[in-house]
C-alpha cells in the first residue's frame, strides 16, 4: 500500500476557495517541528498548538482504537499526524489533502516513522472527491469548518458518505459551538453551530450516533480574537495564562462536558433506508 508520490485526483482544483492559502501555509510550516503550525492554529505559539493537539488526541482516543481494526480514509490529512497514529495501531490508511506540499510531507514523515507499508497519500479536494473505494472508517478532523458555503459543505459530506463502507463509521471533529458564534470566523474558517452540522448530516443520509466534547473551558476561544490586537509580549503572556487555566478542565472534562465545548466529535453512520 506504499505510495509517496503526489497523485492528483479528479476534482482537486475546484470547490475549496482556500487552496492557495493551504499550500502557502504548508510551504511555510509543514516541515517545522511536528508540523502543528501547518494543521492546528495558524500563527499561534507552539505551546498553544500542543494544547490543541492534546485535547484532540484525548477526545479521539477511543475512536482511534476502534478505527484501527479496519481500513481508514483520513480526509484533510495534512502532514499525516492522524494517519500515522492510525497506521501505528495497525490500520491501512489512505490520506487525502488539498495541498501537494502537505501530501509530500506526510509521506516523508511516514517513511521516517517506518509506516510506509500501511499508508498512502493523495492530493484531492474534499468537496469533489471520488476515489472509487470504500473504507470502514472515514476520519475527518477540522476540515469541514474551512468550507464556508453550505453547498460546499453538503457536497463534502455526500462525498464522505460515498466512501463509507456498509456498517462503517464517519468520525468528524469540528469547531461546533452549541450556540452560533462568529467571534473567530475568518476568510478561511467558520464555526457552525452543532445543530447545523447535525441537520446537514441528517439531510445527507447520516444518523448521529453520539456527540462528545473536546474543549469546554472556553477561555482560549474568548481570548483568541484579541490576541493579535495586543502587544506581542502581553498577548503571549495572557494566552499562556488562558492555556494553563484551560488545559486541566479540557483534559479532565472534555469528553463529558459537551454543551460548552467549542469543538465537538460527531460519530455518524448511514441512516437505515
Amino acid at each position: 500500500m506504499a505510495t509517496h508520490d503526489v497523485v492528483r485526483l479528479r476534482g482537486e482544483s475546484g470547490g475549496t476557495s482556500g487552496s492557495d492559502y493551504w499550500e502557502e501555509r504548508a510551504v511555510r510550516f509543514a516541515r517545522e517541528g511536528e508540523g502543528r503550525a501547518a494543521v492546528c492554529s495558524f500563527g499561534m505559539p507552539e505551546y498553544y498548538n500542543r494544547a490543541v493537539d492534546l485535547c484532540q488526541q484525548l477526545a479521539l482516543r477511543r475512536y482511534l482504537r476502534l478505527a484501527s481494526t479496519g481500513t481508514v480514509l483520513d480526509v484533510g490529512c495534512g502532514v499525516g499526524r492522524w494517519s500515522r497514529r492510525l497506521a501505528s495501531l495497525g490500520a491501512p490508511v489512505t490520506g487525502v489533502d488539498l495541498s501537494p506540499t502537505m501530501v509530500a510531507e506526510a509521506g516523508r514523515r511516514t517513511a521516517i516513522a517506518g509506516l510506509t507499508e500501511r499508508c498512502r497519500f493523495l492530493v484531492g479536494d474534499v468537496t469533489n472527491l471520488d476515489l472509487r473505494e470504500r473504507f470502514d472508517t472515514v476520519w475527518c478532523v477540522t476540515v469541514l469548518q474551512h468550507l464556508l458555503d453550505k453547498t460546499g459543505l453538503v457536497g463534502a459530506v455526500r462525498g464522505l458518505i460515498r466512501h463509507l463502507a456498509p456498517g462503517g463509521r464517519l468520525i468528524v471533529l469540528e469547531a461546533a459551538p452549541s450556540r452560533a458564534s462568529s467571534r473567530c470566523d475568518s476568510p478561511v474558517f467558520t464555526a457552525r453551530p452543532a445543530a447545523e452540522y447535525v441537520e446537514t448530516f441528517q439531510s445527507c443520509g447520516l444518523r448521529c450516533l453520539s456527540v462528545a466534547g473536546v474543549d469546554p473551558s472556553g477561555l482560549r476561544v474568548l481570548f483568541l480574537p484579541h490576541y493579535r490586537a495586543l502587544p506581542p509580549v502581553l498577548g503571549k503572556l495572557v494566552l499562556a495564562a488562558a492555556t494553563v487555566v484551560s488545559l486541566p478542565i479540557d483534559v479532565l472534562l472534555g469528553r463529558l462536558w459537551v454543551q460548552p465545548s467549542w469543538h465537538k466529535v460527531f460519530v455518524l453512520a448511514r441512516a437505515a433506508r
